[in-house]
């Protein structure tokens, strides 16, 4: 079984939940009854509230602060909030403008938050709902809303969070939000598989020296299984497969994101940046923001993802907004 500092596996979200309020309380606060974290100051202003699956620290839940979320709905490692923890979190943070949900595509969190959303619409409160499906491996172009999503969640909720902030109207906010969405292309690979609490084998294993190409970010297969190259040359094959999918070329401007996945060391994740930069630069792209770090994680899975932003102005301005969470700053 593979080693973790727990008490139990069931105990994991909601004790981690205590702990970081233990550390970072005086910004936020529980739902009360639910697991779920709020601002201890409620805009007036459409709320945006994420959530998904525990596990991929700091996503979701501690992406809760100023120009960010508002509130995070958490459910166990690797499965969706319920219904009503996402209908509390939601209500505890309406401030009478409407809800905007944003959160992965992913077949459990569309039907809870698309089952709260109905709730809350019958008691009053309009939603407006943003998936994010980044993920280029796990679906063809053809069929984009059957793809994930994985760590284009950051540029996405970023956007949303400015967009809220501003004091946009909820369908102007969902508008900015899906922009964004559909600007934002994503793809990983994976070294070695996690292990989910309590589970004593991991969510996927490996032959010796080969890795898995495009897999998602709870081990779902990737495109193929090959031999770990170098990192310029495993950098260069995700980016030609960005570029192939967005065709992003010479005048175009985006933002980056190098993303560890949970045991990945940040001198990989900046060996993988330093050769992202090199190509961007020879293909003649604007570089607008790189961001470098573990942000979407799987429990201790080894591998990295690279994320790709296409900007305009509006989004642009929106991205640049300051923003303020413990575990995320601009």
């Amino acid at each position: 079984m593979t080693k973790k500092i727990l008490n139990s596996p069931a105990a994991c979200p909601s004790q981690m939940l205590d702990g970081f309020l233990a550390a970072h309380g005086g910004t936020c606060e529980r739902v009360p009854g639910v697991s779920g974290l709020r601002v201890r100051q409620v805009r007036d202003k459409v709320a945006l509230v994420i959530g998904g699956g525990s596990g991929h620290e700091p996503m979701f839940t501690f992406f809760v602060g100023d120009g960010l979320a508002d509130a995070a709905a958490a459910g166990n490692v690797f499965a969706s909030p319920d219904p009503n923890t996402i209908v509390q979190t939601a209500r505890a943070v309406d401030a009478g403008k409407g809800v905007l949900f944003v959160y992965g595509n992913y077949s459990g969190d569309n039907l809870n938050f698309d089952i709260a959303a109905e709730m809350l619409e019958e008691m009053g409160v309009p939603t407006r709902t943003v998936r994010v499906w980044d993920d280029v491996a796990s679906a063809p172009a053809q069929r984009i809303k059957d793809r994930r999503g994985i760590a284009g969640d950051l540029f996405v909720i970023k956007i949303a969070g400015a967009a809220t902030a501003a004091g946009l109207s909820l369908d102007e906010a969902w508008r900015v939000a899906a922009k964004a969405r559909d600007g934002v292309f994503s793809i990983g690979v994976g070294l070695a598989g996690a292990a989910i609490p309590g589970e004593s084998e991991p969510i996927f294993t490996l032959p010796e020296g080969e890795i898995e190409f495009g897999l998602g970010i709870h081990g779902e297969p990737g495109i193929r299984r090959m031999p770990l190259p170098g990192a310029d040359e495993l950098t260069d094959l995700l980016v030609d497969t960005l570029f192939a999918e967005t065709g992003v070329s010479a005048g175009d401007r985006v933002c980056t994101c190098v993303n560890g996945l949970g045991s990945t060391t940040l001198m990989e994740l900046y060996i993988m940046n330093r050769r992202l930069r090199q190509r961007l630069d020879c293909a003649g792209v604007e570089i607008h923001d790189m961001q470098v770090g573990s942000y979407v994680t799987s429990q201790e899975m080894a591998g990295a993802s690279i994320s790709l932003l296409r900007l305009d102005g509006e989004l642009a301005g929106y991205f640049d907004r300051p923003c303020s969470s413990p575990h995320y700053r601009r």
